[in-house]
């Protein structure tokens, strides 16, 4: 098992952007253990590879920060989950397709646990659920909201950055940005959902899931 490390508080986002890269260095250097690391960032958008600047709607509201991940803009703020995975997919197989769908498979998983059905989307990053409660989108289609965003790094086939859940942050902090590039669909979180779940639950979730993904206990 990876070195799990869980940080109170809220983390600024320059010191873990620093310590995530000090970290994935000595890993593939061999002088470090793997880390999966759990955080809150105080409020700030992060703008991956692919972003696009008219995608950052409200560029005053919040400090913005470039990420070097791959994907577009994301909010990371208190009563989310953050999960820096720094693992080394050298030694898993080369296949960062196959590492990512690892990811996505350890957030679904992670929901399950609270009976929120998560899924993927062709064409769409991250994890969505479906709100058949809501009124339908203007072609009919059912509304569906992002409950969870992926993106990831790699350095020296190592892996860092990782994913997001939202449990319980303020969704009106998300309309500064579109996030992930996608307008048609909204943001939602376990909360938002009706499951009155704490930031302690989802660790436990996450650790309770994490061997059965990645087959290592």
């Amino acid at each position: 098992m990876p070195e799990w490390k869980i940080s109170d508080g809220l983390t600024p986002y320059p010191a873990a952007l620093a310590e995530m890269e000090a970290r994935a260095d000595a890993i593939a250097a061999g002088t470090a253990d793997e880390l999966i690391w759990l955080v809150e960032h105080p409020p700030l958008y992060t703008a991956g590879t692919s972003a696009k600047r008219a995608d950052l709607v409200d560029p005053d509201r919040f400090d913005v920060f470039e990420a070097r991940r791959g994907g577009q803009y994301t909010y990371h703020g208190p009563g989310q989950r953050v999960v820096y995975v720094m693992l080394d997919v050298g030694k898993r197989g080369r296949d960062v397709r196959a590492f990512v769908q690892q990811l996505e498979t350890w957030v679904i998983a992670t929901l399950a646990t609270f009976n929120v059905t998560g899924e993927l989307r062709e064409g769409r990053v991250g994890v969505w659920v479906t709100r058949p409660e809501k009124a339908p989108n203007a072609d009919g289609s059912m509304r569906e909201d992002k409950i969870a965003a992926i993106g990831i790094r790699l350095r020296k086939w190592v892996s860092f950055h990782g994913f997001s859940i939202n449990v319980e942050p303020d969704l009106s902090h998300f309309d500064g940005i579109v996030p992930c590039g996608i307008t048609q669909h909204g943001v939602t979180s376990l909360v938002d959902l009706g499951f009155p779940v704490t930031m302690e639950d989802v660790d436990a979730a996450l650790a309770r899931t994490y061997g059965d993904i990645f087959g290592e206990t």
